[in-house]
């Protein structure tokens, strides 16, 4: 079903929720009420969602062409010296979530301060809305123009604050939550309000926006890997709704992305949660010193420093390497100079994240 699609009508009028719609909603909000579920479950869910929280910023990074490896990802947790510019960008990304998401959990809205703030950490300086004309969406084969945002900066601000109020109203209409989200990200990437970095907030604000909605508790379904893998899918849909009014299809993509990255968050986090639980049999085992600290340690950071052992367990330098060293030695972590630092890499737990499968294709039709 097509419907009239105009930037300053926002929420679009017509039926969203179409029957096409209403078939898919039960499944993405069944697998993200399961992934809550087994997060809660977790004993310190905060030693997957700061890996969880990395590779998000990675993939995020990636839509947009900012290719980092794994090693200059864990880096980035470090603020080593040598990082990449891909890799700070990485690391500017995993910063501004971490910003937004305390920022929603304490104030209970997201305001256009909110995401103002969410773009100086992702690019580094208090840029703020663009007010120069000029910006053009182009095809990055063919270099044609596909859309021209608001140029006018009073309007772009219009429209981010009405924009605001939808965010915030979430009981203000019967619209799903996930259709709200949709439409939500839809507007704010047409709206185009920063000179740069338009993809990676809008990221942002969709977990933003669950966590807001109650739908998670904490930063745990990330839609970027889903749009990395179908990226001509993303922007040929973001265009079909300017050009068509093509909203059931733009809503069925993002469901479908939010099934599939549910069901494959769930994966991701039974395995991790099982090969804790096998080292932490082993190193019962085959070391003597086991410490369920030392465990949420070489987990929490899959590139494990010294001085992350030095400050979880509040022992000496020499302590650390010596408890480090014998987890290497026995084939639990596996060690690494790096510049002038040794990390000691939990390899079973990054290989996790390496060897994360692609997701597959949407399926918008009805």
């Amino acid at each position: 079903m097509k419907i009239q699609w105009n930037l300053n009508d926002f929420p679009p009028p017509g039926e969203l929720e179409t029957y096409a719609v209403l078939k898919k909603l039960p499944i993405a909000h069944r697998y993200l009420a399961e992934l809550k579920g087994l997060i809660t479950s977790l004993p310190n869910p905060s030693i997957i969602i700061n890996t969880l929280a990395l590779q998000e910023a990675k993939d995020s990074s990636e839509v947009e062409n900012i290719i980092t490896t794994h090693d200059e990802l864990f880096k980035t947790e470090y603020r080593e010296r040598s990082l990449t510019p891909a890799a700070k960008e990485v690391h500017n990304y995993a910063q501004a979530l971490a910003n937004g998401f305390s920022l929603v959990i304490e104030k209970k809205f997201l305001s256009l301060n909110h995401i103002n703030s969410i773009h100086t950490a992702l690019s580094g300086s208090a840029i703020g809305f663009r007010v120069q004309a000029g910006t053009e969406l182009k095809n990055d084969i063919t270099g044609e123009t596909v859309y021209v945002p608001p140029q006018n900066p009073d309007e772009i601000l219009a429209l981010m604050s009405g924009l605001e109020k939808f965010i915030n109203n979430v009981g203000a209409d019967n619209l799903d939550p996930l259709v709200r989200m949709a439409l939500i990200h839809h507007q704010f990437e047409s709206i185009h309000p920063f000179p740069d970095g338009n993809g990676r907030t809008g990221r942002i604000l969709n977990i933003l926006y669950l966590v807001l909605t109650g739908l998670v508790d904490i930063p745990i379904l990330y839609l970027s890997r889903y749009i990395t893998t179908t990226k001509q899918d993303y922007y040929r849909l973001l265009q079909a709704v300017r050009d068509e009014g093509a909203w059931e299809e733009w809503i069925l993509y993002i469901l479908e992305g939010v099934a599939q990255t549910a069901q494959h968050t769930i994966h991701l986090v039974n395995s991790f949660k099982t090969i804790m639980q096998e080292y932490k049999h082993r190193m019962r085992e085959e070391t003597k010193i086991y410490s369920q600290d030392i465990l949420n340690t070489i987990f929490k950071h899959p590139y494990t420093k010294v001085a992350n052992i030095v400050e979880t367990l509040g022992v000496g330098r020499q302590t650390a390497i010596k408890y480090l060293d014998v987890l290497a030695e026995k084939g639990f972590l596996k060690k690494h100079k790096i510049g002038r630092v040794s990390f000691y890499i939990n390899t079973p737990v990054l290989q996790l994240f390496v060897e994360m499968p692609a997701l597959g294709s949407p399926q918008t039709g009805p």
